[in-house]
């Protein structure tokens, strides 16, 4: 075969067989293609798209370019589960959700990512720990999701290896944006971990990735149906990011509410604790491990109020090299930022909306996220004590309380965030964080819509 003549058929609108895409995936992963080549392909992708039996085999070679791990030797008591979100602002719902679903039976294996442009990453946020292993090999992170019932770790270099080249060259060349490509590319990974269900949290609003609705839909669809064809049962839901997720945004602060959170439920943003129930309810469902997403639901609440979770957690910060007693002296363990101070309203009324986007910025300028792939991350900076939208506020009380490491860039923050939020008289309607589900029934009920109109 030749590179360019797949290439051209793909410009030209043609649907490639399944061995055009594995030659395609090989060229990647060993070499034998250009970056010119992969480019072309990308931005031919990128405008003619790809059907259904072109993703699964795309996803499917992707994930065979290297290693795939398998966990039956291991003979593990439950199912292996995982959950994936396209990310947002102040979104730790990763670190609570792993502890408590390996609480209530499941082996959680979850490869995260750094953060990407305005969004935080669950590894910067577990960076912040002193002594945890983000990149441990895979030996010890099959020990510690054994003998824990979960680790967070970040991809290592054998797990997909196809798929790092092919995001390294459409991060250059103006093609991340392309639903079948970031579908091949999240999915190349969780099928590499050996996963038997995952469920996708599709952020929409203005603090996502997906920031228009009909793209995050159409993404959602795209992963579960690709996840099923290619044999990975997978559920997503679309929730909302048209606010920052939880009372708190920056590494080390979302840490603190993430222990503040297994630990004590007074201290549950309503939000944040209801995106984490239905999604601990939809991967426990998937694993057989609850009969409804509302038997699901119970369980993990269950396994908070009797401390399960918290116990998983501080089990796994300890076996990947954090504290043994981290989640008991938080505090010490997350020194504070050497400047705190409010950013005051400047009217009365109550906070109608709120630019996620602009937030996530805001926090990229104290420090706590990269403008450059080489920037090092202060995890002490961030935003604490969030204003939900919808909260009742006076002239001077604080939206949020800033922490920075120097009065400058303080003030800075304060600026952005009182552009960001807005007030006004009244309260906006409300808006449900759980803004759609999508099953593979779904899907299937779509496709034969479609061919019978």
């Amino acid at each position: 075969m030749l590179p360019q003549e797949i290439i051209r058929r793909k410009r030209d609108g043609a649907e490639l067989t399944a061995a055009e895409i594995a030659f395609i995936a090989r060229g990647i992963a060993d070499n034998s293609l250009s970056e010119g080549q992969i480019a072309a392909f990308a931005m031919a992708v990128f405008f003619r798209g790809m059907s259904m039996p072109e993703r699964v085999a795309l996803t499917r070679e992707m994930t065979q370019s290297g290693r795939v791990i398998d966990w039956h030797p291991l003979d593990l008591p439950g199912p292996v589960l995982d959950k994936h979100s396209t990310g947002g602002v102040g979104d730790k719902v990763s670190l609570m959700l792993a502890p408590i679903v390996a609480a209530c039976g499941g082996f959680v294996p979850m490869i995260s990512g750094r953060g990407l442009g305005h969004t935080g990453g669950t590894l910067d946020k577990l960076a912040s720990i002193p002594g945890y292993d983000t990149n441990p090999d895979i030996p010890t992170f099959q020990r510690v999701v054994r003998e824990a019932g979960c680790a967070i770790i970040g991809q290592t270099d054998d797990l997909a290896p196809a798929d790092r080249r092919f995001y390294a060259t459409r991060d250059v060349t103006a093609t991340v944006e392309s639903v079948p490509l970031i579908t091949a590319s999240i999915l190349s990974k969780k099928l590499a971990a050996g996963l038997e269900g995952l469920v996708m949290d599709v952020k929409t609003g203005s603090g996502a990735f997906a920031a228009d609705p009909v793209m995050a839909r159409e993404l959602a669809e795209s992963i579960v149906g690709v996840a099923n064809g290619a044999g990975l049962p997978a559920t997503a839901l679309i929730t909302d990011m048209d606010e920052v997720l939880g009372r708190t945004a920056g590494n080390a602060l979302e840490v603190a509410e993430t222990a503040a959170y297994l630990a004590d439920a007074a201290g549950r943003d309503a939000r944040l604790h209801e995106v984490v129930l239905v999604l601990a309810g939809e991967m426990l469902l998937l694993g057989r491990l609850a009969g409804s997403v509302e038997d699901g639901r119970r369980q993990a609440q269950a396994a908070l109020d009797n401390g399960r979770a918290a116990e998983t957690f501080a089990r796994m910060v300890r076996q990947l090299g954090g504290p043994a007693d981290f989640l008991a002296q938080t505090g010490k363990y997350l020194p504070p930022a050497p400047v705190i101070r409010p950013c005051p309203a400047l009217q009365d009324g109550h906070v109608s909306a709120m630019d996620a986007r602009a937030v996530g910025v805001a926090i990229i300028g104290l420090g706590g996220g990269r403008q450059r792939a080489s920037d090092a991350i202060d995890p002490r900076v961030g935003l604490t004590d969030i204003m939900p939208t919808g909260s009742p506020v006076a002239t001077g009380e604080p939206l949020a309380m800033v922490h920075a490491a120097d009065t400058a860039a303080a003030e800075q923050a304060v600026a952005a965030l009182q552009a960001a939020i807005q007030i006004a008289d009244l309260p906006p309607p409300a808006r449900p964080v759980i803004r759609a589900r999508i099953a593979a029934a779904d899907i299937i009920r779509s496709e034969m819509q479609e061919q019978a109109t």
